[in-house]
């Protein structure tokens, strides 16, 4: 029989605790957390989606759910960061539960502590996975040359491959679209143009590609633009809402946590009770419990889905987007509450609900966005609007 999973032997106490002193320093100074990544690196976490015949961890994408959950609890940026290595690590996994050893590089890589970054965001392009405005030119041997500019790339001071997608407009069975994985060099220039309002550890940097190579053993897809079946864009999606709602579902935990300390902590000038028998406050963290819990138990059963191969046919989509969307509009509203509980000091930018209340809002802005998701949602239960 299997022994349980324990995610603290992943991210052990002591690690988190080095990782949460960490996190506001980053945020101030707005600077990649190298410490943190080392220690993760380290504690074998960039390979945890690998199976361990390549070295890996050979855990499950739920178990890998429950560590994001754990991690951003600490660290939300280093989490998300670390998230977009992970989504392609989970893609891999994906990939290889189905027969495809396409990404078998990207487990080895991550077993041996290499970064994996997620490039494939672009300004204004809404179709996401099925379109690109970047160029993918094939070189005549196999490979491509890709030439654009990509957004919102995390881990840009220290990723070594880069995931990205472009649309080929010359072969002869043009239009197509092509995944493929780049190395670091003077072809892709990371801009230094992040500073934002929240998760700014990510430095998730805008990234210009000037015809950067892709050879071929590193080309895994030419698919036709528009919605596929193939299973590698299910994967992308896949992985990447249920990790996306990981991370935001283990911010709306800590500033529960950080609620109830400040209730019990706390105690009225006027009465001489604890917040904590406020009536009105006791009311406000339940509803911040109700709005939490439902989401750990949610993302655990889609990602069971996912590792057990389960056929939801069309209704993926819906499901994973409404699974993202939830659990990030939930997380805002248990911090804001959370913020409300904790008074007036919760306003101050050096406390960690302050910091917790701004990286939060940066959910709003991934795939599926609010207009996304309901829309997936929409048409997969009242079908597509007629012509």
């Amino acid at each position: 029989m299997a022994s349980a999973f324990d995610p603290v032997r992943f991210l052990p106490d002591d690690l988190l605790a080095r990782l949460r002193e960490r996190a506001p320093v980053h945020d101030r100074d707005n600077t990649f957390p190298n410490d943190d990544l080392d220690d993760l690196r380290a504690a074998g976490y960039l390979g945890i989606l690998a199976p361990e015949e390549l070295g890996g961890a050979g855990l499950s994408l739920a178990e890998a759910a429950v560590l994001q959950q754990r991690l951003a609890g600490a660290a939300p940026a280093t989490a998300l960061a670390v998230n977009m290595h992970l989504v392609w690590t989970g893609v891999a996994k994906v990939l290889r539960d189905r027969g495809l050893d396409d990404l078998e590089f990207v487990l080895r890589g991550a077993a041996e502590g290499e970064v994996f970054a997620f490039g494939i965001s672009e300004a204004g392009n809404d179709l996401v996975l099925f379109g690109s405005d970047t160029e993918a030119a094939p070189d005549g041997d196999g490979g491509y040359r890709f030439t654009g500019t990509k957004i919102f790339t995390s881990l840009s001071p220290v990723w070594d491959h880069l995931g990205v997608h472009g649309l080929d407009t010359t072969s002869p069975d043009a239009p197509k679209m092509v995944f493929a994985f780049l190395d670091r060099d003077e072809s892709i220039v990371p801009r230094d143009d992040w500073n934002t309002m929240g998760m700014r550890g990510t430095q998730s940097r805008t990234t210009e590609l000037h015809g950067a190579h892709a050879r071929p053993d590193r080309v895994v897809r030419r698919l036709d633009p528009g919605p596929q079946p193939d299973p590698l864009v299910f994967g992308i999606f896949a992985v990447f809402e249920i990790l996306l709602a990981s991370v935001y579902t283990g911010i709306a935990r800590r500033a529960l946590d950080l609620a109830v300390d400040t209730a019990r902590a706390r105690r009225s000038k006027k009465t001489g009770a604890s917040y904590a028998a406020d009536p009105d406050i006791r009311w406000r963290i339940a509803d911040m419990a109700l709005a939490y819990d439902a989401l750990p138990p949610q993302i655990a059963a889609l990602s069971d889905d996912v590792d057990a191969r389960v056929d939801h046919g069309a209704r993926w989509f819906s499901l994973l987007a409404g699974l993202k969307h939830r659990a990030v509009t939930a997380a805002k509203t248990v911090v804001d509450d959370a913020m409300l509980v904790g008074g007036g000091s919760s306003y101050f930018a050096t406390t960690e609900l302050s910091r917790l209340y701004r990286d939060v809002l940066a959910g709003q802005f991934h795939p599926s966005d609010p207009e996304s998701a309901h829309s997936a949602l929409a048409t997969a239960w009242l079908g597509p609007v007629d012509a």
